[in-house]
């Protein structure tokens, strides 16, 4: 969706279901507005009830939409997607299949075998290769999108881009660095809640707290000296500057909440919702 866009919205890495909640990237050219829909990953096992309102916020999702994009990595079809498609031929949206991260393709003469084996898994409206980090096809995926969009007024003024705050957003960028730098270590047990959100004057002032499920992570979390916690906060304000275009004091703070991860009542009140 960044690279659709053209603007970073949707926070990366590496780990699965990095993408936690439903964001709306709204692209409006002269002719057609595109809302795309950015959902968490879709995975069969939810031992946790964090892993269970991610299913259910993409799931219920599918219900909601004209086009439905469904993104294979690396050209390979895992148990998972296979899953998924299941649930996608109760649908009655057309559905096109992406293939992602072709560049990583040591040889691109495989890519016809496997799209013509892939493409007979479902009728898929289309079957587009593409690299999102090169921006390759992902011109075609756009138009393939417009040609089965149904005709509408435009759901959104045309300078929008999503429908989520500053705060979620600040909140989103500070688990991303989380994130990519703890790599395996933490990241399902970790989330970012926003304490304070003030813009005084020229300057936006946040104060933000990283929560974790076990005091042994803690550490894990600072780093040696505090060394990770401020690069972690020093990356996160850079990206907060750039986007809301005012200098931005940050302030991190980690505090251990044991269990909020499978526990329903902790999950809501730190926005993990039904937000649809």
């Amino acid at each position: 969706m960044n690279r659709l866009l053209g603007q970073k919205i949707s926070i990366t890495s590496r780990r699965p279901q990095t993408t936690r909640h439903r964001i709306l990237g709204i692209k409006t050219e002269a002719d057609y507005q595109i809302v795309y829909v950015d959902t968490p990953g879709i995975h069969s096992e939810t031992p946790r009830a964090m892993n269970r309102y991610l299913n259910k916020a993409a799931l219920e999702t599918l219900h909601d939409v004209d086009v439905i994009v469904l993104l294979v990595e690396d050209v390979r079809w895992l148990p998972d997607d296979q899953w998924v498609l299941e649930k996608l031929q109760t649908i009655k949206s057309p559905v096109i299949l992406a293939l992602n991260k072709i560049d990583r393709l040591d040889n691109r003469e495989s890519l016809l075998p496997q799209i013509k084996a892939l493409s007979e898994k479902m009728h898929f409206s289309d079957v587009i290769p593409l690299s999102a980090r090169r921006g390759e096809n992902v011109e075609v995926l756009e138009k393939s999108l417009t040609r089965l969009l149904p005709e509408s007024v435009p759901f959104f003024p045309e300078d929008q881009i999503t429908d989520r705050s500053e705060r979620f957003l600040a909140a989103e960028m500070v688990r991303e660095k989380l994130f990519r730098k703890l790599g395996k270590e933490i990241p399902y047990g970790l989330t970012v809640e926003i304490e304070h959100f003030k813009h005084e004057g020229k300057t936006l002032h946040i104060h933000a707290l990283i929560l974790i499920e076990k005091s042994s992570q803690k550490p894990i979390v600072i780093g040696n000296k505090g060394k990770l916690l401020k690069e972690v906060g020093s990356e996160a304000r850079k990206d907060m500057q750039q986007m809301f275009d005012v200098k931005v004091f940050l302030n991190l703070w980690v505090k251990v909440k044991e269990g909020w991860a499978d526990d329903e009542r902790a999950l809501q009140s730190l926005g993990y919702h039904n937000d649809l």
